[in-house]
């Protein structure tokens, strides 16, 4: 039973990977730039006297910027965990030896991406001391805490799924990730900007249609910022339900779209793993 899901390809990426100097010095400096932030910010909250008091709605905020701060550095490393996992091979000149193996394509791809999966959850669950703080001082709650690093989850399989295509149509590295940053920027950049553009023409009274309300609805589902805005504050969602006019909670939607990314780049990349070396004959 257990040689069904046993992936050779899987288990020597994550050795590779465990082994790399390169991978803990990223570790890190993941961890030194959250550490710096808590320090930073509970020097501020008390008038660098490192004394006073420290209120709940003040803990909330720091778990808010926090919660955002790490959203945007899981973006920012996954590419380059990502971006080369099939190029590489191909740079190497490996590629070709390791498509002649017993492995099908569905588990090289699925070997690679868990492998890069693997090494961000250990960055996740490093940052869980750092994190704890904000028990001390309250205003979070244990299930907040928990939704939030599921969908930390779902979106760095998302993003990685993104890297895996792009490594796997595009025969150099830099090439894939520099598409896989272009597809992070528009998912984090783009879409809260046309979030913002519309909330502001709502606010002005320049848009009244329905169709305009589901678009701002849409930008905000698809966003990683807007899903952990509304995830520590409540009340941001019932301010978007209330604009938008749509009473679907946006962590359903965002579910049900990085899902669907997650599906559709993984079967790109496993239907063009084995197509490319066939053309390069």
């Amino acid at each position: 039973m257990m040689e069904r899901f046993y992936n050779p390809v899987f288990v020597k990426e994550l050795k590779l990977r465990f082994r790399s100097f390169k991978s803990f010095s990223g570790l890190m400096f993941y961890l030194a730039v959250i550490c710096i932030f808590i320090v930073g910010f509970l020097l501020i909250t008390t008038g660098f006297t490192g004394k006073g008091f420290f209120r709940p709605d003040t803990s909330f905020m720091m778990f808010a910027v926090l919660t955002i701060l790490q959203m945007a550095l899981v973006l920012f490393i996954t590419p380059s965990l990502t971006a080369g996992a099939i190029s590489s091979e191909r740079e190497k000149q490996t590629l070709n030896i390791l498509l002649t193996t017993t492995q099908s394509s569905t588990q090289i791809i699925i070997g690679k991406l868990l492998s890069s999966v693997a090494f961000l959850v250990l960055m996740l669950i490093a940052g869980l001391p750092l994190y704890s703080l904000v028990f001390l001082f309250g205003g979070v709650s244990p299930s907040q805490l928990i939704s939030i690093f599921l969908f930390y989850l779902l979106t760095v399989v998302a993003i990685g799924s993104i890297g895996v295509m792009f490594s796997t149509i595009t025969k150099r590295t830099i090439v894939a990730m520099i598409s896989t940053y272009g597809s992070i920027i528009f998912l984090g950049g783009i879409t809260a900007f046309f979030f913002f553009l519309s909330m502001a023409f709502h606010q002005m009274g320049n848009t009244t249609s329905t169709g305009a309300s589901y678009m701002t609805y849409f930008w905000a589902a698809i966003n990683p910022g807007a899903l952990m805005l509304t995830l520590t504050s409540s009340s941001m969602g019932d301010a978007l339900v209330q604009v938008s006019g749509v009473k679907l909670p946006v962590w359903i939607s965002y579910l049900i779209a990085y899902s669907l990314i997650i599906v559709v780049c993984l079967t790109i990349a496993i239907r063009k793993l084995r197509a490319n070396m066939k053309s390069n004959r």
